[in-house]
């Protein structure tokens, strides 16, 4: 399978990794489970490629994405542009352990620098 279900069906888990995206974007950072890391990420390297392209297409495209239009600028003016030499590896997953009471493991994805 290409993607991971997180244990939800398809509409909350569209708004889950929605609000993560979003999360990422505006923070830099963000500290969550594994799993949810591993589906976030390819996300929010899109929108990263989406901004780096520039243009009210591409703008429109992450303005129906994220829920924040504020991100969006931020996106296209700040981010897009500290990666136009990059071709991709935006971000990293830095592992934390194990999260107490369930044990799942946790991690912190961030925007590299």
């Amino acid at each position: 399978m290409a993607y991971q279900k997180l244990s939800r069906k398809s509409g909350p888990r569209r708004a889950l990794l929605r609000s993560q995206v979003t999360a990422l974007l505006k923070e830099g950072r963000l500290e969550t489970t594994a799993a949810k890391a591993k589906a976030v990420r390819p996300l929010a390297e899109q929108m990263i490629t989406l901004a780096k392209k520039g243009g009210l297409h591409a703008r429109r495209q992450a303005l129906a994405f994220l829920y924040d239009e504020d991100v969006v600028t931020n996106l296209f003016e700040k981010i897009g542009p500290r990666f136009e030499g990059r071709e991709g590896g935006y971000t990293r997953i830095i592992n934390l352990g194990h999260r107490r009471g369930d044990g799942a493991p946790m991690v912190i994805l961030e925007l590299i620098s």
